[in-house]
Formats: C-alpha cells, sequence, structure tokens
C-alpha cells in the first residue's frame, strides 16, 4: 500500500468509526461495519458492508427506514472527506451475523471475500 493510500485509508477509517458509533447508539440490532477497497480501482471500488445481528433486526432497519439514513450517513461522511460513492447500491450492503453463521459458518473473511 503506497504512503498515500494508507492516509487515504486512514480516513476513511476514522469516518466510517464515527458512522458506526452513531449507528449504534441510534439503529437497534446494528452491530458492526466494515470497508474494502483496492486503490488501484479506487474510489469505484470501496464497499462498505453494515451487519446486523439477526435477520429480523435488518428486516426492522429495512421496514423503518433506518436503512436508507445508514446509507446516507455513510455517503455523507465519506463526501465530506472528498469521496464520492458513484454507486452506493453496490458500495453499501447491507448483511447480518445470522446470515454469515448459516452460509458461512460464521467465517467473515470467507463471506467477505
Amino acid at each position: 500500500m503506497r504512503k498515500s493510500d494508507k492516509k487515504i485509508d486512514n480516513q476513511i477509517i476514522k469516518v466510517l468509526t464515527d458512522v458506526c458509533q452513531s449507528a449504534l447508539e441510534d439503529i437497534d440490532g446494528f452491530v458492526w461495519l466494515t470497508h474494502s477497497v483496492n486503490f488501484d480501482k479506487f474510489p469505484q471500488s470501496l464497499k462498505i458492508t453494515c451487519v446486523f445481528d439477526t435477520n429480523a433486526q435488518l428486516a426492522d432497519a429495512i421496514a423503518s427506514g433506518n436503512d436508507k439514513g445508514l446509507v446516507f450517513s455513510i455517503a455523507a461522511s465519506l463526501a465530506a472527506i472528498n469521496i464520492k460513492l458513484n454507486n452506493t447500491k453496490k458500495q453499501i450492503t447491507l448483511d447480518s451475523e445470522e446470515n454469515c453463521t448459516l452460509q458461512h459458518q460464521g467465517n467473515w473473511r470467507q463471506r467477505l471475500a
């Protein structure tokens, strides 16, 4: 990773940490988020995964519109550091611990690969 890439990654981590802290307080069932990026194809390669504990909590977040608020918060926070997501529907995904356990035996590294 180039020095400039590391600097951008640290900025991404900082803003996503802030969004995560806010979501933990405001959205029932939200547990964590993570990102992956290939800096050779940045920013279109930036992917953010938001994880809920159960599928029921994920469904509740979608039904209440909290998913849209979370996506907006992520996109706005990244825009504040001059990172524009071209396609939030593809670049920000929602998932659950329950799905990972059922489909990948709880192995998030495998699931996110």
